[in-house]
């Protein structure tokens, strides 16, 4: 007899998880941030090629489910909402397996007048909240991106060539596929995610910020480096966090650069969200902001070891 439709998470972890959910709330209560809601169902798709949406038709009219609730945040900000919060569903195409689900659970947050360090402190303390007292840390520690790519693989991020960063990937054996060989930054997205990242959070929370300005997404650029940061813990990502981009015509360049970047890499073209765009014309305050992967902190409190044992029903019980 089949037993699919029975959660993969047991009783206990789905009780750890509606603790941590009550203790962002609580945090965030605390801290004065709004919780607000926002669309799942949205008229324009990310541009980044790294992420894929799923595409949705409805009122027979073209629509996205989100992978970020981020633009409609902001422009809930350009309106005046101050600090504001949400848990919010959002789904990603192509994305499965022992870190991944492609609906999965995001806390994301922003913060008005701080840059990205005083932010780095405020996830801090919301992990700290959140974690079960067995799992807490001591202060985190903080690199940037290049410190860090420097001690755990031994190559300058920033200087080194396209054919050392490459020799390093290889003679660690890993395969770099020929796309990837094309693109410093894919190579460097691959050191990251092969041989720096799972080195990072071991003892605490580690935090790795100021990103090269070529990575910058939606993040402020201050000369060569991008004013972002990311969070780890037991060598797993789980957070993404920008000092906020607000000048809307460089917003406007950044996404006609990835629709270019897009058809030269043979995907699919989505609409660009001019609605964000007019929020931040409108007027962004100075502001931060960061994602933060609910199911991954989920799996670090409770010590499993693959995202379908923290979530009832991931994609093929759903």
């Amino acid at each position: 007899m089949t037993s699919s439709w029975k959660p993969t998470a047991s009783i206990a972890v789905l009780e750890l998880r509606a603790r941590m959910l009550r203790a962002a709330r609580e945090y965030f209560t605390a801290t004065r941030a709004l919780e607000v809601e926002t669309p799942a169902l949205v008229a324009a798709a990310v541009s980044d090629v790294h992420l894929a949406c799923i595409e949705a038709r409805a009122l027979n009219r073209q629509r996205f489910l989100h992978t970020s609730p981020e633009y409609c945040m902001k422009r809930l900000i350009a309106a005046g909402c101050g600090d504001i919060w949400q848990i919010a569903k959002v789904y990603r195409d192509g994305e499965s397996g022992r870190w991944h689900n492609p609906e999965f659970t995001m806390i994301e947050w922003y913060r008005i007048g701080i840059d990205h360090h005083s932010l780095m402190a405020d996830v801090e303390r919301l992990i700290s909240a959140m974690l079960p007292p067995a799992r807490q840390f001591d202060r985190a520690e903080r690199l940037s991106y290049r410190e860090a790519v420097q001690l755990h693989a031994g190559v300058d991020a920033f200087e080194d060539p396209t054919p050392v960063l490459i020799a390093r990937l290889e003679s660690a054996g890993i395969e770099v596929p020929a796309a990837v060989r094309a693109e410093r930054d894919d190579c460097l997205d691959l050191i990251m995610g092969t041989l720096v990242g799972p080195a990072l959070g071991h003892e605490r929370l580690t935090f790795i910020y100021d990103y090269p300005a070529s990575q910058a997404a939606l993040a402020a650029v201050r000369g060569d480096v991008a004013s972002r940061f990311e969070a780890y813990l037991d060598g797993i990502e789980l957070a993404n966090g920008f000092h906020e981009l607000a000048d809307a015509s460089e917003q406007r360049t950044r996404f006609e650069r990835d629709l270019a970047e897009r058809k030269r890499r043979g995907l699919p073209p989505v609409p660009i969200d001019e609605r964000l765009l007019q929020a931040l014309e409108h007027g962004l305050p100075e502001c931060s902001g960061v994602a933060l992967g609910f199911d991954r902190l989920v799996m670090c409190a409770a010590g499993a070891k693959h995202i379908d044992e923290v979530l009832a029903f991931p994609f093929e019980r759903a």
